[in-house]
């Protein structure tokens, strides 16, 4: 019974969207072209995301960096865990995107015409300019250039740390910012189900059933790379760590950390069973104490996969071929900071999928699809979020401890 409770306390978000998405998908079977006439309930809903993106980004990433604990051996164990974490989520990324391409969507049925509408040509230089800054503060404040802020974030958080006991107050006001600010998420995800089961009726009435085969497609692509992914690359990087006591170390200790991630669904829920994991996989604690908790905010390489997924899915949906080096690449970018974005906590994929909405310049009749395979996929993201921070915990124990760090684990 209390197996069940726990379940149903933990995947009830889940359940009552996907009651929303089946019970609007009938809908829009039954009453075709004429379900048209709830649209708006889904803008609302849309419209109330898109509010609140801003202010909780900027906080998510300032407090995520403003919280890093100064540990033993900072400057040196901070740099080589932001190292890893960018090397294994690109990884990660680029993995998707060959798969994506062995295995390409066919073209679904679409609004194709309102994304081509909204590209217009611009040099590469003047796309990084206006992708990456603003000319103005207040410009920031827009969902459109949130990779813009997203930067100033980070400059933001390192400036906090830097102020020190000065900057105390701000740091407060930073966390209690974030806190505020998640609770306004929750509040608007209460409205999730009616919000997105309106506006898959309304994709269903008026663009068809062929939708179904478009999802289907994405949960098969990203569970294939995301199983993949989760057993060789997991293992490559423990032996690189370590060699093959690495590898049998970590899949030896990483069954309660699996076990409480896909239980909890939540990064954050998971930091207890991946410390005391860490400990028995003998990564110091002064480099455990910080990679974990740190990664729970900054490092999933489910939400990665998850993110070129979405990509690949919604430009199949609107007729855009994945295809050319700016598009990879930005591809690529966003995976990383998307993992950024997220936070450790149930549901949060939505931030970064408003992200990729507004990077690529995608119409709001796009953002469903991103919110519903995102709500489909978190449960084994979440296992690929929560445990790769351990093994990345092993690669960075090995670069700040060299080749013998296991055996020299043992002697102290």
């Amino acid at each position: 019974m209390n197996n069940t409770n726990s379940f149903l306390k933990n995947y009830s978000g889940i359940l009552l969207l996907l009651a929303g998405i089946f019970v609007g998908s009938i809908a829009g079977i039954i009453w075709g072209e004429k379900i048209a006439v709830i649209k708006p309930i889904g803008d609302i809903f849309i419209n109330l995301l898109f509010t609140a993106v801003v202010p909780l980004v900027f906080f998510c990433i300032v407090s995520a960096i403003a919280n890093i604990d100064r540990s033993q051996k900072f400057g040196k164990i901070l740099g080589s865990t932001f190292f890893v974490f960018v090397c294994t989520l690109l990884v990660a990324a680029f993995v998707t995107v060959l798969i994506a391409w062995l295995f390409p969507f066919s073209q679904s049925n679409g609004d194709g015409s309102t994304f081509s509408a909204e590209v217009t040509k611009q040099s590469a230089g003047d796309e990084l300019t206006q992708l990456l800054t603003t000319s103005d503060f207040y410009i920031l404040l827009s969902r459109k250039n949130m990779l813009a802020l997203i930067i100033f974030s980070l400059l933001i958080g390192f400036a906090i740390l830097r102020a020190g006991d000065k900057g105390k107050p701000f740091h407060d006001f930073i966390d209690s910012g974030m806190e505020v600010m998640k609770h306004v998420l929750l509040i608007i995800m209460k409205v999730a189900p009616v919000g997105l089961g309106a506006y898959f009726a309304y994709q269903v009435g008026t663009i068809g059933p062929q939708l179904f085969g478009t999802y289907g497609k994405a949960l098969a692509l990203f569970h294939g790379v995301s199983i993949f992914y989760f057993i060789i690359f997991f293992s490559i990087y423990a032996f690189i760590a370590g060699g093959t006591k690495a590898v049998a170390l970590y899949w030896k200790n990483n069954i309660v950390p699996s076990a409480t991630a896909i239980g909890t669904c939540s990064s954050i829920a998971t930091i207890p069973a991946n410390l005391d994991a860490a400990k028995k996989m003998r990564i110091p604690p002064y480099i455990g104490n910080l990679v974990v908790p740190l990664g729970a905010a900054l490092h999933k390489d489910g939400s990665s996969i998850s993110a070129v997924t979405k990509i690949v899915v919604v430009f199949a949906m609107f007729h855009k071929p994945f295809a050319g080096i700016d598009t990879v690449a930005l591809a690529l970018g966003l995976s990383v900071i998307v993992s950024i974005v997220e936070g450790g906590i149930p549901n949060g994929g939505y931030i970064g999928e408003l992200l990729i909405i507004s990077a690529y310049g995608l119409p709001a009749s796009a953002v469903p699809a991103v919110m519903i395979i995102g709500t489909l996929v978190d449960p084994i993201a979440t296992i690929l979020n929560a445990t790769g921070d351990t093994v990345a915990g092993m690669l960075v124990t090995r670069m700040i401890e060299g080749r013998g760090w296991m055996e020299k684990q043992l002697t102290e």
